[in-house]
């Protein structure tokens, strides 16, 4: 495939998945919201059924890595040309902006009225009234809806949380091609890894809330720092690196994994 295919691809692949996985989470979390409340399975399956539009959408095109980690996996197993893995990743990035961007345009009066709310100002702050920006908490009150966070903050298991739950990932999607003509899948692969997505949610999402994508966290946690929302919070920068860092682990011991298992 062509550079322009990966660029395309990846770029518009990833900004849908943004879109619709940043949407739920949208939807759940902001007041004024018909989603309100919906919880934990509602959040699972929107990003499931967002990594199939995504993988849908792109896959005839790029093939459909939408994440570093599937991409490093997929180059350490041998699928995927080293040569073509910055473009991948600057493409991903890129679509992961994009699609961070359109989730507030989406919910734009949703967001200023949860951000306005007292009651939410209240719980930030320990009291009535706006946020004191010196005292802001480390996670703004919509930070969630951008990117992850862990229950319990410890960076030792909050990494291997990350690396074990991307390592299922890739190896499953790594694996789609272990059938009697070993050419994959096809389009249903797209089903299948979007199932994936929702077990590791269900089963490994509680203690960070998988981000299992590198640049699923990264690029909207720019775009939460960048944008004019009122009373927002912090970005939680100490902690960016560990969805960052663990799902990379996570490819490449995948990739690893199948060339010593599966190849």
């Amino acid at each position: 495939m062509s550079s322009s295919d990966i660029f395309i691809g990846e770029t518009i692949g990833t900004a849908v998945l943004i879109l619709l996985g940043g949407g739920v989470c949208a939807a759940v979390t902001l007041k004024r919201s018909k989603a309100q409340n919906a919880g934990w399975l509602a959040i699972t399956f929107g990003w499931g059924f967002a990594v199939l539009t995504g993988a849908y959408l792109a896959g005839g095109v790029s093939g459909a890595h939408l994440n570093p980690a599937v991409t490093i996996g997929l180059a350490i197993e041998g699928g995927t040309k080293w040569s073509d893995v910055p473009l991948y990743l600057g493409s991903q990035l890129l679509g992961a902006v994009i699609g961070a961007v359109l989730v507030w345009l989406t919910y734009y009066g949703q967001f200023r009225a949860h951000l306005t709310d007292p009651e939410i100002l209240g719980a930030q702050s320990g009291e009535e009234g706006m946020v004191d920006k010196a005292t802001a908490p480390k996670a703004g009150p919509v930070l969630g809806i951008f990117s992850t966070g862990p229950e319990i903050r410890h960076a030792v298991q909050n990494l291997v949380t990350e690396i074990i739950a991307t390592v299922v990932l890739v190896l499953a999607i790594l694996t789609q091609g272990l059938n009697n003509e070993g050419n994959g899948l096809g389009t249903l692969g797209a089903l299948v890894t979007a199932l994936v997505v929702v077990g590791i949610g269900l089963s490994l999402g509680g203690p960070t809330g998988y981000a299992i994508n590198p640049v699923r966290d990264l690029g909207p946690r720019i775009v939460h720092a960048l944008l004019p929302l009122p009373n927002k919070g912090g970005s939680d920068w100490g902690y960016a690196w560990i969805p960052v860092v663990g799902p990379l682990v996570g490819g490449a011991i995948a990739g690893g994994l199948y060339n010593v298992a599966f190849a």
